[in-house]
């Protein structure tokens, strides 16, 4: 077996980079919403060390690129009070769809530096180009409906069952494991990352 400890270092040193916008997102959006919860937690913050989960962010995701090509991650989950939020489900659903979104938005600005070193420094493109593809990933990943990713809070807006969700929650990341490593969503999702990728790499050049 093959250890890819290249990839494993590279997927590590991302995904704790992009949990970092990602986290401060929901954080901002809460507060602004009325809930000073992420606030009095000190979540509101680019500190990266704020924002990281040593199992999400680190070693699963480190383990899966170094023995397998796979890739699972999360960062710190950023606690909010759903009652302090205005708009009720509709305002947790926008603290959740926050972080996706500055995923996307991010990826949009590795794009443009990616592109901007391919020009002057092409040695040190490779770094910022795997994060476009690495954070198109987070962001739809993070949308699967299961919890305790950010798409599982849209199924509360959908008005699902309060049981049905907390079973879900229950078995999350026994249900994320299995969808990522022995289903066609895996595959999906690398393949349309690196396809949304190449689109945002073109319109920088």
């Amino acid at each position: 077996m093959t250890l890819d400890y290249e990839s494993a270092i590279l997927n590590v040193s991302l995904l704790w980079m992009l949990t970092v916008p990602h986290e401060f997102a929901h954080a901002w959006t809460a507060v602004k919403l009325g809930d000073d919860t992420p606030a009095r937690e000190g979540r509101v913050t680019l500190h990266p060390l704020a924002h990281v989960d040593w199992l999400g962010t680190v070693i699963l995701p480190g383990l899966l690129s170094l023995f397998s090509g796979g890739f699972l991650g999360w960062g710190k989950p950023v606690n909010t009070n759903p009652y302090n939020l205005r708009g009720g489900n509709r305002g947790l659903a926008l603290v959740a769809l926050a972080g996706p979104a500055s995923n996307i938005l991010f990826a949009v600005i590795l794009a443009a530096i990616t592109v901007a070193l391919m020009r002057v420094a092409p040695e040190y493109a490779a770094f910022p180009a795997r994060g476009v593809y690495l954070s198109l990933f987070l962001a739809m990943f993070n949308m699967i409906p299961v919890p305790p990713l950010d798409g599982s809070k849209l199924l509360l807006l959908a008005r699902a069952p309060t049981a049905i969700y907390y079973e879900l929650a229950r078995a999350g990341f026994l249900i994320l494991l299995v969808l990522i490593t022995a289903t066609p969503l895996g595959r999906w999702l690398s393949a349309t990352s690196y396809l949304g990728a190449h689109f945002l790499l073109s319109l920088f050049r």
